[in-house]
Parts: structure tokens; sequence; C-alpha cells
């Protein structure tokens, strides 16, 4: 059975790092499970407060990842209409032109939106970048929390 929930651990952090980058994936909450399928094997275990602190990392930037965009988008003059449009435009990005369109995707789709609201260029330009920097800043703390959980997920196994 260990060598089940380890697999099944390795999925998960593997996942989790994947969802780090991919927004239809949630990243740190899949790369808890993972912690937790290692931590209930026989042989490797995690102490209650290590997991309890990963548990707290997990619920913050799980939710800091739907407030840092909007954030930026909103520091940057931008508005709803310009956040979803980041978000539709990473998706499309994302399956018509990896790996560059996980980068451009966001900028245009918000300041397409932006446009298609009425803003000028300049605003719309300026609501993309935002909306770009904010979702850069909630990839990167995704990919951090992933990442650590998979390097403790390893170290523990090794």
């Amino acid at each position: 059975m260990d060598y089940v929930l380890i697999g099944f651990g390795i999925l998960f952090m593997l996942l989790g790092i994947a969802g780090g980058i991919l927004p239809v994936l949630p990243g740190p909450p899949l790369s808890y499970l993972g912690l937790l399928f290692l931590h209930f094997t026989d042989k490797y275990h995690f102490s209650s407060k290590f997991l309890i602190i990963w548990a707290i990392v997990t619920v913050v930037v799980y939710a800091l990842d739907y407030v840092v965009p909007i954030w930026g988008t909103k520091k940057f003059g931008g508005s709803k209409r310009g956040v979803w449009g980041s978000v539709i435009g990473l998706i499309i990005g994302l399956f018509f032109f990896p790996p560059f369109g996980i980068i451009i995707g966001p900028f245009a789709g918000a300041v397409f939106a932006e446009l298609s609201g009425g803003k000028d260029r300049t605003a719309a330009i300026k609501a993309g970048f935002g909306s770009f920097v904010g979702f850069l800043l909630g990839t990167m703390m995704k990919l951090i929390a992933s990442g650590m959980m998979t390097w403790y997920f390893f170290v523990e196994l090794i």
C-alpha cells in the first residue's frame, strides 16, 4: 500500500507544479495532498506542526492567487473586465501559443477587454500591464509554494 500512496504523492506533486502555471489546476492544494499521501505511509511521516504550517501556507497562497491579479489590475487602473480579459487571454494563449502564450495572453486579453469596454489605448495598456504583473506574482507564489512542498516531499522520500 505504501507504494500506491507514494505513487499518488509523486503524481500530486507533479500536478501541483503544473498547477502553479496552469490556471485550471489548483497547484498548492494538489501539492499539499501529495505531502499527505506520503505522510500516510508506514515509513515516512511529517510532524503535525509541519503539516499545519503548510496547510496554512496553502490556504493563504490559494486565496492570494485570486486577489493579487485583481489588485494588480486595479492598481494600474483596470476594471473587472480587464481581469476577466486577462484570464481568458491566459487560457487562449496557453492552448494556442504555448509556451509564450502564458506570458502574452494575460496582457493581450486585459488590453483587449479594456479597449472593448471603451477605455483609451494608454489606459488599456496600463491596465493590461497591471493584470500581467498580478498574474506573474500569483504564479510565482504558487510555484514557490508547490516547489517547496515538492522539495520537502522528495527530501523525506530520500
